[in-house]
């Protein structure tokens, strides 16, 4: 059974820094990725990488988070520095076994999801 399990989301001051961790189980997948959806809007694709590397993410957090992954311990990380009002949203783990430029050709739509964590941010 695929399990997800994120960790990491809380509170924070505009300006802060959050680290997200997403522990895959039994195995990580050729593309993992994070989704935010904030109350009231749709999900949003925020961050994703591959497993030879390469990563994408939204224009609207370029150049202040960063998406890692370390497959020996099977975890997949976000660090978010400079956070901002429109930031906060429930940040989901999501994880599949195709390349993640067919994700993305399929809406995003990733096999398996996490349940979330939660971040805030205050200002």
């Amino acid at each position: 059974q695929v399990q997800l399990v994120e960790s990491g989301g809380g509170s924070v001051q505009a300006g802060g820094s959050l680290r997200l961790s997403c522990v895959a189980s039994p195995y990580t997948y050729w593309c993992m990725g994070w989704i935010r959806q904030a109350p009231g809007k749709e999900r949003e694709g925020v961050a994703e990488i591959g497993n030879d590397g390469n990563t994408q993410y939204a224009d609207s957090v370029k150049g202040r988070f960063l998406i890692s992954r370390d497959n020996a311990k099977n975890t997949l990380y976000l660090q978010m520095n400079s956070l901002k009002p429109e930031d906060p949203a429930l940040y989901y783990c999501a994880a599949d076994p195709r390349r993640c430029s067919v994700v993305t050709a399929y809406g995003g739509k990733y096999k398996y999801w996490g349940q979330g964590t939660q971040v805030t941010v205050s200002s």
